[in-house]
């Protein structure tokens, strides 16, 4: 049986349009350049190193101060606890803070204060805002914002 050529039958060579296909690589090239987010270096951290040579180090370091927020059945604030002494209020809390570190501390004895929250697992989390805000700083009477502790960390809730 023999196949014969159909009148209708398509040329032996196709014609690809480069042209479009160049187009379309240049616009997907542009928009790769432009969606590329360029990212900090790993390995550039921040360290402070110590000064070479015989100098001392830094001793003002304060050990963390333990603030523990006990809650009561409905989860209202039923005491305070500042490295274990009761205290009353919050207002309290941050008398105590001040007096430990003091207003005019060194700048790297502020860096280096750390509070650990321990609250109880059904305490209102107003309470614990209450806390970081009396631990964190306070507004000075001419409008100043006075930083006491930077570094708060929350211990897991225990039941």
């Amino acid at each position: 049986m023999r196949i014969r050529k159909s009148i209708g039958a398509l040329p032996d060579k196709i014609d690809l349009q480069m042209t479009p296909m160049i187009d379309v690589v240049f616009q997907l090239l542009i928009f790769f350049i432009f969606s590329f987010k360029i990212v900090v270096q790993e390995g550039d951290f921040n360290i402070k190193m110590p000064i070479a040579g015989g100098a001392a180090m830094n001793t003002d370091v304060l050990p963390p101060f333990k603030v523990r927020l006990v809650a009561a059945e409905d989860g209202k604030l039923r005491g305070i606890e500042l490295d274990g002494q009761p205290i009353d209020s919050f207002q309290s809390l941050h008398e105590q803070i001040i007096a430990r570190i003091g207003v005019d501390a060194p700048a790297s004895l502020k860096e280096s204060a750390e509070v650990e929250l321990d609250c109880d697992y059904g305490l209102h989390y107003r309470h614990v805002i209450d806390a970081i805000t009396a631990c964190s700083g306070y507004v000075a009477p001419d409008g100043n914002i006075v930083k006491l502790i930077e570094k708060i960390r929350l211990a897991p809730p225990q039941k």
